[in-house]
């Protein structure tokens, strides 16, 4: 919790001292610099960092290649794919409409978009801004009907996917999960109320006024766009590739920007030349469920702290980029980092420059006593290992003895885990807590804290006899995902044949987890059979955080 003195520290810095508090020594300049320390080898990808006062960088520079091939170097005029940063100027679009009277947060989205199917209640613009709606993502029904990120995706594809699906995750209001579909689909209702694209929207009336000229929206995978820093994954040995999509789709994603025109941006939030302080207001006011508890996304933007410290921020993650940007409204202050690398972890990075800028005024460290010297775990790793599953999303987490501790492997990487005390250690910023039984072993892992905690069940994988894999081969077709997958037994292995409505990678062995249980680890995705009898049926699908038990049924 905050100390009382320091929380009078920050109310009592007049606006007016802020210049002087915040002002970076050379060693300040130094600390940020060695944050980014990775990205001085030759030859690599890497980030622009932005560290603003009142929407006026202070500190400002590029670190890493924005372009490999090219030998072209970060700046902070370099123009970055920022992932879901992005949704913040979907929220702002709707609150100019709504503050004209065009639209109101309460209207039920079938108002706009009546081809969706009936949910039984209405689904409101504020249910898809606060990710309530329990709409399914569809990036993640795209993906699963074969579509891969290099291919050419269009808003009206994205759009059938979504009208395709008969059902909610759960009642509209009743609970958080993030999906994709709530902020692309505002852009349909853009365009609908307006007949300008999100682009063009956004573009008229927030870019042009702030002086943003060098920010756009990605909405032609063929587009040019003057300096920007292109997307690269690792490949091994110290080599990267080309991390790109083609996928067209906005609202969710799609912003296309540097640092340079960020901070004119996050100036707005101080003099509030577009929108007025109706609008920034909106935007920063969390969201809460139907029951009234307060959630802690507002309208495109969570609302949280860091060390005690209020920050409004929003993070983005698209194939080879990765975004945070970090406003600090006590001390008027915001720290933006832009990466073109998929391994690159901005949040962390924003951190240490938090840590460094912001020092007088943040509390000390969560489990501070840890991150300076590394606790001894009070629970043998015996009692750890194992393996983990979250049905949810069919992801399986492995946790192994190594050295004096523990490590997870997660997407064929082993992580390696610092005790914190008792069963709970850190993975980096984030802490992962085993929950222990009466037997003194682990039933379950969760891998962060709160609403956002992915939860996984300790079990012990079964391979099936070729018994009770018999009758699991054939033909099965889901009309929600208007695809069919054909799956062959083998022995004791069931596969998944390669086709074009597969996803890429997915086609081959799956895992056998639980009885009548498979997962795909690089399709992401869990199965598990129906039946009548002894007579397989179907079976359903989960995948990702927010698609569960869509339904296969057998056709042959």
């Amino acid at each position: 919790m905050q100390s009382a003195s320091l929380l009078l520290a920050v109310l009592l810095v007049p606006a007016q001292g802020i210049a002087a508090t915040l002002a970076l020594t050379p060693a300040q300049r130094t600390g940020i610099d060695a944050a980014f320390k990775q990205y001085k080898t030759p030859g690599t990808p890497g980030c622009a960092l932005g560290v603003l006062r009142n929407g006026t960088a202070v500190y400002a520079r590029g670190y890493g290649m924005a372009d490999l091939e090219r030998n072209v170097r970060i700046t902070p005029a370099s123009v970055f794919e920022v992932g879901s940063t992005s949704k913040q100027f979907a929220a702002a679009a709707i609150a100019l409409l709504v503050n004209e009277g065009k639209v109101s947060f309460s209207d039920d989205i079938h108002k706009y978009i009546p081809e969706l199917p009936s949910y039984g209640a209405p689904l409101t613009l504020n249910e898809l801004m606060w990710h309530t709606s329990g709409l399914r993502d569809y990036t993640d029904l795209l993906a699963l009907a074969g579509y891969g990120l290099e291919q050419a995706t269009t808003d009206e594809q994205a759009l059938s996917a979504i009208v395709r699906q008969r059902g909610l995750e759960f009642p509209s209001g009743t609970q958080y999960e993030y999906s994709n579909t709530n902020y692309f689909l505002l852009s349909v209702i853009v365009k609908r109320v307006t007949g300008e694209t999100l682009a063009q929207f956004v573009r008229r009336r927030i870019f042009i006024p702030l002086g943003m000229t060098h920010t756009v929206y990605r909405t032609d995978y063929a587009m040019l766009i003057p300096d920007r820093a292109m997307g690269y994954a690792p490949a091994g040995g110290g080599r990267f590739k080309n991390s790109m999509s083609n996928w067209q789709q906005t609202g969710d994603g799609g912003v296309q920007i540097s640092i340079d025109d960020a901070a004119k941006w996050d100036a707005n939030f101080y003099n509030a030349r577009v929108g007025g302080r109706r609008m920034i207001d909106e935007l920063q006011t969390p969201g809460h469920l139907s029951n009234g508890k307060r959630l802690g996304y507002a309208r495109g933007l969570f609302v949280g702290a860091y060390r005690g410290l209020k920050m409004v921020s929003h993070g983005g993650a698209w194939i080879g980029y990765r975004a945070a940007f970090n406003r600090f409204p006590a001390v008027h202050t915001s720290i933006i980092v832009f990466c073109n690398s998929d391994a690159a972890q901005p949040d962390g990075l924003a951190q240490q420059v938090a840590d460094v800028v912001l020092a007088p005024y943040l509390a000390a460290p969560a489990h501070a006593d840890f991150l300076v010297r590394p606790v001894q775990s009070q629970t043998p790793a015996r009692d750890l290992i194992g393996a983990y599953l979250n049905r949810m999303s069919g992801e399986v987490f492995h946790v192994a003895a190594q050295r004096r501790s523990v490590a997870i492997e997660a997407g064929g990487a082993m992580y390696p885990l610092t005790p914190a005390g008792g069963s709970t250690f850190r993975l980096g910023s984030t802490i992962v807590r085993f929950a222990i039984g009466s037997d003194g072993r682990a039933t379950s892992l969760a891998l962060g804290e709160g609403e956002d905690a992915t939860v996984a069940q300790r079990f012990t994988p079964q391979a099936p006899t070729v018994q009770q894999l018999a009758g699991a081969g054939g033909s099965y077709y889901s009309g929600e995902l208007d695809v069919t997958w054909q799956l062959r037994v083998s022995g004791r292995h069931l596969l998944l044949e390669p086709s074009r409505f597969v996803p890429q990678g997915a086609a081959g062995p799956l895992d056998p987890q639980l009885p009548d249980t498979f997962t795909s680890d690089a399709g992401g995705f869990l199965i598990h059979f129906t039946r009548e009898g002894n007579a397989v049926t179907g079976f359903t699908l989960s995948a990702g955080r927010g698609l569960r038990s869509l339904a296969f049924t057998r056709v042959r």
